[in-house]
């Protein structure tokens, strides 16, 4: 039993250790590509000489004014959003044992982008304009507060004699999208001229908007969901035979429910704050995951943290260089992406009579 976990763990040890190489190679090759072409060893010696290395080497300054200011930061923005709505979808999967449920699916980007747009047009006298560090730190609470009820309702409404009734989850995770969508249409109708322009970096996305100051105030946010969501394996492994075998293997099932739904909301909430609706990677990566590898949580979660972000910062490269010198949303990339993907779940699981 000993020499079959010690395999399993150097398998998932090797398994991780290889998705973090690819990500850092798709990390370096993002930071070469965009409007303004830099080279490799240039990307490498540049974010060496900001820790005190090679800093006798001299580099283009446009290079290094491009790569730190926007797209450094840009690229870091990718990684924790990608990260979190991986880890969330794969979280969320585990706890209602079901692939099909994702974060967006089930209302919690719908009720963090509606809270965010209702704080936006009717909330905006309140912490003053959207250029200041007060608006950075409250809007990713507001989000937070959204996801938060709509994920609860979900869960609330989807129970039926005690047990999550997936059919009437994803019907209710429709309902709550619809609401929240008559939400925004409602801000929509009070917006002014800038307003307006602003609801559509929330309905389509976009990476573009990465301050420094935005990540330090999110992004420790969001590196404590992920934290609290990985922490979860163990019990969503108990949890996938049953909550009643859980309960009787020590865990406490509730706890874990609240502690989950909660960081899934942060974790979403704040990406949506960050970069406004982006769908389908919580349910791309987790299954993908789990057919190529294993379904042992203890490896999914963290293999979804790395498969998120490498496919959303894939997205975001093509996103920026296949109608450049414009940019395509990300959400329609991730859209493009993921619909497919969903409808071939759905044939699948039709197939197996599981919905």
């Amino acid at each position: 039993m000993n020499l079959s976990l010690t395999v399993r763990d150097t398998r998932h040890a090797l398994v991780l250790t290889a998705l973090s190489l690819v990500l850092v190679i798709t990390v370096l090759v993002s930071l070469t590509v965009g409007a303004v072409t830099i080279p490799v060893g240039d990307v490498i010696i540049i974010l060496l000489q900001k820790i005190g290395l090679f800093s006798q080497l001299q580099v283009d300054s446009m290079h290094e004014v491009v790569l730190t200011t926007i797209r450094f930061p840009r690229v870091v923005m990718t990684l924790l959003v990608g990260g979190a709505l991986g880890v969330s979808g794969a979280a969320l999967q585990g706890l209602f044992r079901n692939p099909l449920v994702e974060p967006g699916l089930i209302g919690v980007s719908g009720g963090s982008a509606a809270a965010v747009v209702l704080m936006i047009v009717f909330g905006s006298g309140f912490f003053l304009s959207t250029d200041n560090l007060l608006y950075d730190a409250i809007i990713p609470i507001v989000s937070f507060g959204g996801g938060a009820l709509a994920t609860f309702m979900v869960l609330g409404l989807g129970k039926q004699s005690g047990k999550t009734n997936i059919a009437v989850l994803v019907l209710t995770g429709v309902a709550i999208n619809a609401l929240a969508g008559s939400v925004i249409g409602l801000s929509v109708f009070y917006a002014d001229e800038n307003q307006l322009r602003t609801f559509t970096f929330w309905t389509l996305g976009d990476l573009g908007g990465a301050t420094p100051g935005k990540l330090l105030i999110t992004a420790p946010l969001l590196l404590g969901s992920m934290a609290a969501l990985l922490v979860q394996s163990r019990s969503l492994n108990a949890i996938a035979l049953g909550e009643a075998e859980a309960y009787h293997m020590g865990v406490n099932v509730e706890r874990t429910k609240r502690i989950i739904v909660l960081s899934s909301a942060l974790a979403v909430g704040v990406s949506v704050s960050l970069a406004g609706i982006i769908g389908f990677i919580g349910l791309v990566i987790p299954h993908l995951i789990r057919v190529v590898f294993h379904a042992d949580q203890r490896l999914v979660l963290p293999a979804s943290v790395l498969g998120g972000a490498w496919l959303l910062i894939i997205a975001d490269v093509i996103a920026r260089t296949i109608v450049a010198p414009a940019e395509l949303p990300i959400g329609v990339m991730t859209g493009l992406i993921g619909a497919p993907f969903f409808i071939m779940l759905l044939m699948k699981a039709k197939l197996k009579n599981e919905i």
